[in-house]
This record gives structure tokens, sequence and C-alpha cells, in this order.
């Protein structure tokens, strides 16, 4: 541990030369501190990011609580240095250090990490060295902590197979304390590192990637996935919490000393989606869908405000449209709120879900920003991709924005989508035109000042567990010159153009169905000096192509490679409910141009009511 006055150098002699200093007090109202002598398990919980976005994570504000919650558990929080600050511990041999102790991360239980991107991998390399923990599992010793992972990116947990002990799967309320009770029971045993391994492997949900064999074919695909011992599960079939209301949700949550990317109550509605979107993994892996009532979410948002202070509740969801009662919720909360001036904020609208009665509940208080997401230029395109709205709902949406006193919206899209041509991406520059017209349509003495229509191109990345899971990825010239062609078209006062890096979404696509073999590249990228390579300023795709070149990996093997269905995939002893079958029959269809109804209408057959005894669909 750090002795007390390490402790006072660092918030008395580091954090005053650093850019943030609120980055790393770890005294922000609500945060947890407890007396060590009570405590039997210590949990590090890391974020591979700055503290702005880490801070905002929903999940680390549920998983922080729920295990300080326990009595004899103290949970930590961690997140990546930033340069300026990781400079100063490296010349003053300070070893990375929780927020709440500022104890050595080194000397705790666990060490934790939350994979919400790919590109946050060379983070975790560079944590880990911070702390002087081993970054491969194999270097580990006995008095090393654990480090396990999970959250979405876990899905597929090969490219980081050498560096996790153990991947969480799926929602963590519950298999989270399971975790903790065989590690009580294994540290009073006094049992040895594998043994723990052992023992925790057997919680569904659990996946410890040295159990596992994998072996390759001549042309470097995957020949095979065996378990390399008995008693551990063929398949690692995600958690799912059936009951949404009853699942743990905290009663407060920290509030910052700094702005944040999410500076608000997060309250979320419900989890999962029924639209069935071709392209989105978060769609596939969070079903199925479970709702929180209407009197569970007011009681909660009751509690969080008053705990917090917090003037805004934003309701989260992968699709706040597609609530059941939201328009009931808005009510009820604007009626209760709106007079203390807290406001709403409705993030992941769909475009056929929004009205204008609803616009005018939110604004009440102060108006948001609007943003929708058509994804595709054309309606060919969008009904590949299973997105199932038209260009009318979109008018008609914008349309009550623009009616209400809007301004501003944001216009999502992706370059780059299964069958794509060129016309496609003109049909963006055309869709912005037509927003753009819509809003001068409005009387000038009603419409608001300023009108702005910001349209964003993402690259489109395959993800596992997709119907496009076997596609090739889109090339990095041939998203360049889409993007090139876009910003030509897109040259009229009040639109705005902006796009993704090509080379930054290659390499999260080489990540995101990569296998074990890329953890060297990444120990070799992070040794080249990558990190926060989500950061425009840090991005260095150029020491990312000569780590590639050292360990003698092609990474085109993982993008522009089409696969074929028989091909043993990564992530193919990770069993998300979805069927295999369905995913191949939703491929399929996208190719023909074929559209796949809502699964609240009817039931699609993905499979996810297999996963658990009973089916948990609603």
């Amino acid at each position: 541990m750090l002795n007390l006055s390490t402790k006072d150098y660092i918030y008395e002699k580091l954090l005053p030369k650093v850019e943030k200093p609120g980055r790393y007090i770890g005294t922000e109202w609500n945060s947890v501190h407890k007396d060590l002598n009570d405590i039997n398990i210590r949990f590090a919980f890391c974020f591979p990011d700055s503290y702005e976005v880490g801070m905002s994570h929903l999940g680390m504000k549920i998983l922080y609580h729920l295990l300080n919650d326990q009595k004899d558990i103290y949970c930590e929080r961690v997140f990546a240095p930033w340069p300026d600050m990781e400079k100063l511990m490296r010349e003053e041999d300070i070893k990375l250090f929780a927020l709440e102790s500022r104890d050595y991360i080194k000397d705790f239980d666990f060490v934790g990490f939350t994979l919400q991107y790919e590109m946050s991998y060379t983070n975790i390399i560079n944590m880990l060295d911070l702390a002087d923990i081993p970054k491969l599992s194999s270097q580990r010793g006995e008095k090393d902590p654990f480090v396990v992972a999970g959250g979405p990116c876990a899905y597929n947990p090969e490219p980081l197979a050498e560096i996790i002990d153990f991947f969480m799967l799926g929602e963590g309320e519950e298999q989270m304390l399971e975790v903790m009770d065989v590690y009580r029971q294994w540290k009073a045993a006094g049992l040895k590192r594998e043994e723990f391994l052992n023992m925790v492997s057997e919680i569904p949900g659990v996946y410890v990637p040295a159990f596992y064999d994998v072996s390759y074919n001549p042309d470097n695909t995957i020949e095979a996935i065996k378990p390399n011992r008995d008693g551990v599960p063929a398949k690692i079939k995600k958690r799912v919490v059936k009951d949404l209301n009853k699942a743990y949700f905290p009663d407060r949550i920290i509030v910052p000393y700094i702005d944040i990317v999410h500076d608000r109550i997060m309250l979320e509605i419900f989890r999962g989606c029924t639209r069935g979107c071709r392209f989105c993994q978060a769609g596939m892996i969070y079903r199925p869908v479970r709702e929180r009532t209407l009197e569970e979410l007011e009681s909660i948002a009751e509690t969080l405000v008053e705990s917090s202070g917090y003037e805004e509740i934003s309701l989260s969801s992968l699709s706040t449209g597609d609530y059941s009662r939201l328009h009931q919720l808005v009510e009820k909360l604007m009626s209760k709120y709106g007079k203390d001036r807290i406001g709403l904020s409705l993030p992941s609208l769909r475009i056929d879900s929004i009205s204008l009665k609803l616009l005018q509940d939110v604004q009440k208080v102060r108006k948001s920003g609007l943003t929708f997401a058509p994804e595709a230029g054309t309606q060919r395109l969008r009904d590949v991709i299973n997105k199932n709205v038209t260009e009318e709902d979109l008018i008609n949406s914008v349309g009550a924005a623009f009616d209400s006193g809007y301004s501003g919206v944001k216009l999502y899209f992706m370059i780059g989508l299964p069958t794509e041509t060129m016309e496609d991406v003109e049909g963006i520059a055309d869709l912005g035109y037509k927003v753009l017209d819509r809003y001068y349509q409005v009387p000038k003495a009603q419409r608001g000042r300023g009108v702005n229509v910001t349209i964003s191109t993402s690259c489109f990345v395959p993800k596992p567990f997709t119907p496009f899971q076997w596609e090739p990825q889109d090339t990095i010239e041939s998203m360049r010159e889409k993007q090139k062609h876009l910003q030509q078209m897109l040259r009229r006062k009040g639109l705005t153009y902006n796009w993704h890096d090509p080379e930054l979404s290659y390499l999260e696509a080489v990540f995101a169905r990569g296998d074990r073999r890329l953890s060297k590249v990444l120990i070799r990228a992070w040794e080249l000096g990558c990190k926060f390579d989500s950061w425009d300023q840090y991005f260095n795709y150029e020491a990312w192509l000569k780590a590639f070149e050292d360990c003698g990996v092609d990474p085109d093997f993982y993008t522009i490679r089409k696969r074929d269905f028989e091909e043993v995939l990564p992530w193919n002893r990770i069993d998300v409910g979805i069927t295999k079958k369905y995913l191949r029959s939703e491929y399929k269809k996208a190719l023909k141009g074929e559209t796949t109804r809502d699964c609240r209408t009817v039931c699609t057959g993905c499979g996810i009511n297999l996963l658990q005894e009973g089916g948990v669909c609603k």
C-alpha cells in the first residue's frame, strides 16, 4: 500500500501540476469510503479511458454501488490517467492507484475492466503496466490480483485472451455477487490461484481463456476451440437478469467535481431491443427486452434527484421511443419536476417514434438536442439493414421538431454497409437537403433561429453476433472516396458534415472479430506508444501497422475477408441466445432486401427464449 506521506504527495504535489485535478480527487459527492479493517475483498473497477468518459457509464454506477453495499467488499474506481498525469506518475515512480483510498491496485484482490470499445484495449495494457501487474495472465503469480473483464466487447474475448484471467459475460448484477461468494470460499480455504479459476469457471457466464486451446488451419482460420481440462463448459452462456424491476439499481450516484460527457441522472427504462437492425450488435446481445414499470421508474427518479441534486434526467435505453409507456412517463416526470426546473432528455429516439406532443412536453423546462439515425441514405439500403423506417418517417419527425421551435437536428448514417453503392451514399446528402428544406417550410415567425442540420457518417464495422458478422469491411480507400464525395455534396448553408476516421474503424474491425493471436499485437502496439487510440490527438496508425508487421499478423485477414458460414469464428464458444440459424437467415434476407418485423409484434424465432428455461421475452 501507499504510505500516508505518499498519498499526501499525490494530492499536494502531483495534482496541482495536471490539467484537470478533479479527475483524481476521489472524494466526490456520494463516493464511498470504508474502513479497511472491515474489508475482506478489494475490487478496483477500472474504466480504460478518461475520467470524463468513464464516469458517464451507467454500468459502472450500478456495479460500484452494488459491490459497496456488501459490508466486506470495497470497490474503488480507477480510470486511465491522462498523459500529463501518467508522465508525472512515471517520473515519480507512483503506481496506478484507486481514487478513493489512493492505494496501489496491484495489492487489490480484483482488477476489473469494463470493455465498452475495442480501441480502448491498449489503455488496458498501459494501466496494467502502470500498476506493476504482469500484462500476460500466464505470468501472474499467487500474490497478483485477478484481472477480470466484462461489457459488450467481452462477447468476443479472444483478442484479450492472453491478458485477462477470466471474463464475465452478460448482465453482472447477479453474476458479480456469485463470483465474490466463490472468492470468499477460496480465500478462506487458502487455495492456489488456479484453483480459484477452476471454481469460478463453474459459474454460468464465466469464461477462463486459459482453459481452452485454439488450433488453426493452414489458411490461418480457426480449426477448433476445445477445453483443455474436464469440467469446463462447452458453451459459455451470457447472464440475463429476468426481472428488471427486481434488479439492483443504486439509490445514489457519484456527482463529479468536473464536467463529464453525460453529466446527469441516467434512468434506465428498459433493456434490449426488438427492432432487429442487422448491423447492430447491441440490439442482438442485449436481448430480450425487459421493461421497468412506470411506478419503479418514478421511485428511482425521486431517489436519485434527492440524492444527487442533478437538474436533468436522461431516459436511457437502446431505443427510448420504444418504451411502451413513454408518454405517460414523460408526463409524470415533467409534472413532478418541471416546476423545479429539472429537465428531461430523450436519447436514442427512432425517427418513427417521435411526436409533437412528446417534444412539447420535453421542452417545457429546456430543449435538449435531437438526434435521429436513418443509418442509410436510400430505402433500398435501409431495407437491407432492416431499419424499417422511411424517408416520410424522418421528414415527419424533424418536421414536428421544427414546428415546435427546434432549429438544430443531428442525423447519423453509416457508410460502407453491405451492398452499398455510390447512389446510396448520395442519398445521404439528398436526405440532408430535404430535412433542411422542411425547416424552411415552417413560417418564419414560428421557426427557431440559426438552422443547423448536422450529418455524421461512421464507417460500418461488422460485429460478432450480427447477421453481418460474415461480411467483409469496406476498404479504407473506398470509405475515403465516399467521404470526399459527401464533402463535395454537403456544402449548402445550414448543413454541417462530420465523419469518422476510416483507419480507426479499420482497427476496430480487426479487434471486433479477431482471435487470440492479437494479444501480442496489442502489447507490441503499446510498446510502440499506442494508447488513447480513440482520441484523435493520440491515434498513431503508422505505429499500429508496424505492430502488425512486427508480430507477423495481417490485419486484412480480420477486416476485408468474407467468412464462410461454416468457418469456426473466435466467439463460437459464447452463447448470447441468438442462434446461428437465425443470423444466417437474416443475412440471406438482407441480400434480397427483405425486412423482418419488429419482434414485439410477432416472434421472429431468434432463439433468445431458449437461453433460459421458461423464456424471458416480454
